[in-house]
Parts: structure tokens; C-alpha cells; sequence
């Protein structure tokens, strides 16, 4: 529900919902099976469902198969609009996912200039790019980058310029928030844990290793606070266990270097690791592999990255990654700008819908895998 809607006596949600369905299409030509109407409008199955059956009844939309359906009416966007899109870096999957996704949709939705550039994980690269973005008066900016040190300033750059911004996974003042419900997130993998923790060490553990990247801010370690309380919250005895935090930066090698530096020092004989996404997590595991010591721990990541996929259906000590589905930003991104820039109520924060991913069932959410190797 979009911010205000929920007091405005004259706002139809259904009629809404309707309309996010229409404009989910295309082209009149395009088939849109039941789950890509979901991943473009994010309503729930439930809701797309019951919505399509109606415009189906009603002429506005044809079904063409089981699942498939394809929108009767034209429509026809007169306003074009220019947005900027500032992605976190190129080198870095999660951030390609989200760029990718971003220029299919723009190109689907035909009315969408989008000038995309690299911020390279650099925050001076941030600050240039949006001069660029402000130079090329572009209509709504995304900003993608994990310095929460210049967030403030690049707010501060567009506020001036007068442009709204969308911020994906780290905030910045005054823009719309996108990205991870980082608590929620972390309670999922953390159960996950301590659930495993339970049925295989009965419920001991010596230690807590969390792999942390402490300058995108508070707001992505909360995924870290989460997944100490999912732990808890299964095994409440191992509320007196040491929790070690390491900064491994988010990425494989450095993460890699710091679990196998403290894998030097420490006596733990039993070590749940977990952290900041499946990246770090799989340079900890790689860590007490080569330690020789891969039997003394049990992981679970972030992201659902295709490494950690990949990692999944091994059947390794890697035992769960929750999935943020970074393909998906990209549709759901580019409705929001929509969103701000007809001027629709919007909330101040905008959450994915996570899933936690097993070896059980990776290859039911992510079954192109197969088909092309991670």
C-alpha cells in the first residue's frame, strides 16, 4: 500500500492494482505468463491472480494459455521520460543483475531514456557521475552506491538540482529507499542456522563468525544483527556464545585472508559463519577449507548469488543463501520512478520480498541455472 492511500476515502485500491496489471504489459502483442505480471507490479500471486481473471471477464485482457496472457487495449505513453541510473559497480554481479534488468525494462516499457553509468565502488566516481546526471537534467536519479560517508552529499547535489532520487540498498537523506529488508533477511538465514545447528551439533557451538562491511553503514549491518537474532531465537542457550565480526569488505578474497588469519588464533571447535552476502560467506568457508578444517563449521549467506547457487547444490557446509532476486530490481525500480513522477503517493521505503534458498529447493526459484551454468 502506497503511502497516504490508506487515508484517502476516494482512492479504489482494486481499480489501482488493475492498472499496475495493464501497464505490466508492454505491447499488445506481449505474452506475460502469471509470474512475470508478479515480478513486474510486485502484488502477490493471489492478487495478480484474481485481478487478471477479472480483466480477463471483462475483454481487457485475453488468455492465451494455461498461464499466459496478453493485454487487448493500447496504451499509449505520451511522456517520455530521461532517468539516471548510478550502478555500484560493473565488476560486481549483484549490481550487473540490477543494471541488466533496469535496461531491459526501459527498453520494454518504450518510454524510458535511461543514462546509465559506473560508480566503480568509488565514491569520488559517485560524486562525478552525479554532476553528470544533474548536467544531463535528468528527470529522477537511482543512485547505487555503498559509501554512506558521501550519501549526504550526493543528496544534498540533487536536492538542489531539484531531482528525486531512488536509493538502492544503502539510504540516502531524502530519497526513496530501495532494496533489502536487511532485519528480516538476516533473521531468515539465522534460523536456517540455528535450526542446523540443533538437528546436526545439538544445539553447541563455540562460536559466531559474522563477515561484516562496516562502511556501507548501520543500515546493511542490521542484516547482521538479524542473523545473531534468528540464531538466538532457535537456540536461546547460545545467547553467552563469542560473536567474532571481520571485515571482509563484501568480497571473496578479502574475507577469504581475514577467517584464515583468525582461524590461526582462535580454539573453536564448532563456528557458525554467516555475513553480509554469499561473497564473504563462501571466502569464510573457502577459509576453513584450506585450514583443513571445513568439518568445524556450517555457513549460510545473503543474496542467493550464482555462486552461492552454485554452492547450494553441492551439498557443502554452505546450507542456505537468502534470495533479493536482483533481476527483478529493474522492473520493480522503474514503477516507483513512475510512481514519483506522476506524482502517485509513495512510501518512504520500499522492500524486496526475500526467500530463503536450500539445496531442497534453489532449483525450483532459480531452474535456468541448469540450463546455463552460474
Amino acid at each position: 500500500m502506497r503511502k497516504g492511500e490508506d487515508r484517502d476515502p476516494y482512492f479504489i485500491h482494486s481499480v489501482a492494482h488493475a492498472a499496475d496489471v495493464l501497464r505490466a504489459f508492454g505491447t499488445p502483442k506481449e505474452i506475460l505468463r502469471l509470474k512475470d505480471v508478479v515480478d513486474r507490479t510486485g502484488h502477490s500471486k493471489n492478487t495478480v491472480f484474481r485481478v487478471l481473471y477479472t480483466l480477463e471477464r471483462t475483454g481487457l485482457v485475453e488468455k492465451v494459455g494455461a498461464r499466459e496472457y496478453r493485454c487487448t487495449i493500447h496504451q499509449h505513453r505520451t511522456r517520455k521520460y530521461k532517468i539516471s541510473y548510478a550502478a555500484q559497480g560493473s565488476d560486481y554481479l549483484f549490481s550487473h543483475q540490477v543494471t541488466y534488468g533496469l535496461k531491459r525494462e526501459a527498453e520494454r516499457l518504450g518510454n524510458i531514456e535511461l543514462l546509465a553509468l559506473d560508480n566503480r565502488y568509488n565514491p569520488k566516481v559517485a560524486l562525478r557521475n552525479a554532476e553528470v546526471f544533474i548536467r544531463e537534467r535528468c528527470d529522477l536519479v537511482i543512485e547505487f552506491q555503498t559509501n554512506e560517508n558521501i550519501a549526504p552529499i550526493l543528496s544534498a547535489k540533487y536536492q538542489e538540482a531539484r531531482i528525486p532520487v531512488i536509493a538502492v540498498e544503502i539510504p540516502h537523506p531524502g530519497a526513496v529507499f530501495f532494496g533489502a529488508n536487511n532485519y528480516q533477511a538476516g533473521l531468515m538465514g539465522g534460523r536456517a542456522l540455528g535450526q542446523w545447528v540443533r538437528e546436526h551439533w545439538e544445539g553447541k557451538a563455540d562460536e559466531i563468525i559474522l563477515m561484516e562491511l562496516p562502511r556501507a553503514g548501520p543500515v546493511p549491518r542490521a542484516r547482521l544483527t538479524g542473523i545473531h537474532a534468528g540464531i538466538l531465537e532457535e537456540l536461546p542457550e547460545l545467547e553467552s556464545c563469542p560473536v567474532v565480526y571481520l571485515d571482509g569488505d563484501g568480497c571473496f578474497d578479502p574475507s577469504f585472508r581475514a577467517v584464515r588469519k583468525h582461524l590461526r588464533a582462535t580454539r573453536a571447535k564448532r563456528c557458525i559463519v554467516s555475513g553480509i552476502n554469499d561473497a564473504s560467506v563462501l571466502g569464510a568457508l573457502r577459509a576453513f577449507e584450506d585450514s583443513g578444517m571445513l568439518s568445524a563449521c556450517v555457513a549460510a549467506g545473503q543474496n542467493a548469488a550464482p555462486e552461492g547457487r552454485d554452492e547450494l547444490r553441492r551439498n557443502s557446509r554452505f546450507i542456505a543463501s537468502v534470495a533479493y532476486f536482483p533481476e527483478r530490481y529493474g522492473a520493480w525500480l522503474l514503477k516507483l520512478a513512475e510512481d514519483i513522477l506522476t506524482h502517485k503517493p509513495t512510501p518512504p521505503a520500499v522492500f524486496v520480498r526475500h526467500q530463503l534458498l536450500t539445496p531442497k529447493n534453489v532449483d525450483k526459484y532459480y531452474p535456468a541455472d541448469q540450463i546455463v551454468p552460474c
